[in-house]
């Protein structure tokens, strides 16, 4: 009875994640705001030259849940050029993701390269312009299929069969950005997703968009408050709006909150040494969201290469 029960719940689990005619799922990072470069090519460097990565496994317990490994790198010019104020006097600024996914019968690899051309606009503004190079790996277990999957006559192709598909696209994306706030807007798959290569059992991949925006301020000289919000939007699935919010005390713990509408809350905490930041995420589903039951935790970590977790000035803020 156990085992039906498990089975059903990955069935559903499935169902969940397929929107009619594609095989894509949303990739959730709930500290979306450590990830900005990820969601806009356009904010590459915009913390300096860092090394990020995260694991997230949502809705643990349940066969078939998706688990989300990411790591990339950024590199920030200025700062390699020695620049007193790399932040706002350099100009370009490179990084490289690496996101791998996995959900029911489904296994993604997905690599992007970006790049980022900033704009002085003023003695606290730049205007940032961004670009990225996507590969996508898609795999199918076709061992793994459920029984609604092998109905379908796309998918239904690949019963007992490993199969692969290839899909290279570009990223574009622009943002005004300041020392304690930022506005951002980005697109991904701006081709929809049209150059494929290997096996084909999916009919699409249509772009998304995605608004992001944040504000930090020190309250005193041992605390500072941080938001963050993000808004981002696809052809056939629901829209996604979601925020948070931390406390950041000493300069050393942050304690924070998030909320993705209609969807799950999560509590945060997390510390800073010199020049890491180690981040602990724990989600769960609201009561009327209809998700399958099961937590989702989330780890996540950023390795500053030159910068240290310091204040330069009092009123700085040393992470988002």
């Amino acid at each position: 009875m156990r085992d039906y029960i498990k089975y059903l719940l990955s069935a559903v689990l499935v169902i969940g994640l397929l929107s009619p005619g594609f095989s894509q799922s949303r990739k959730f990072i709930s500290n979306f705001n450590f990830f900005q470069s990820y969601y806009n090519p356009g904010l590459t460097g915009y913390e300096g030259s860092t090394v990020r990565g995260f694991v997230r496994n949502q809705w643990s317990g349940v066969e078939g849940a998706p688990k989300t490994y990411f790591f990339s790198t950024e590199l920030d010019f200025g700062e390699l050029a020695g620049e007193e104020d790399p932040a706002l006097m350099g100009k370009n600024a490179v990084s490289i993701n690496l996101l791998y996914d996995t959900y029911g019968a489904f296994r993604e690899t997905e690599l992007t390269l970006g790049y980022a051309s900033r704009i002085r606009l003023s003695e606290t503004h730049n205007l940032r312009l961004g670009a990225g190079l996507n590969y996508q790996n898609i795999r199918l277990d076709g061992n793994a299929l459920t029984t609604e999957e092998q109905n379908d006559p796309m998918l239904g192709q690949h019963i007992g069969q490993f199969s692969n598909m290839n899909v290279v696209d570009f990223n574009l994306g622009i943002a005004l950005t300041h020392a304690n706030y930022y506005f951002s807007y980005g697109m991904h798959r701006v081709n929809g997703g049209k150059i494929t290569s290997g096996d084909e059992f999916m009919d699409g991949y249509p772009a998304s968009s995605i608004f992001q925006a944040g504000y930090r301020s020190a309250v005193s000289s041992n605390v500072a408050v941080i938001v963050n919000g993000m808004y981002s939007t696809q052809k056939n699935q629901d829209d996604n709006i979601e925020f948070n919010f931390k406390a950041l005390l000493m300069d050393r713990l942050w304690l924070g909150i998030g909320h993705r509408i209609d969807y799950a809350t999560n509590a945060q905490m997390g510390i800073l040494t010199k020049r890491l930041r180690i981040g602990y995420l724990y989600e769960f589903p609201n009561a009327t969201s209809y998700n399958l039951p099961g937590n989702t935790h989330e780890f996540t970590a950023v390795f500053n290469i030159f910068r240290d977790n310091v204040r330069i000035e009092s009123q700085e803020v040393v992470m988002w």
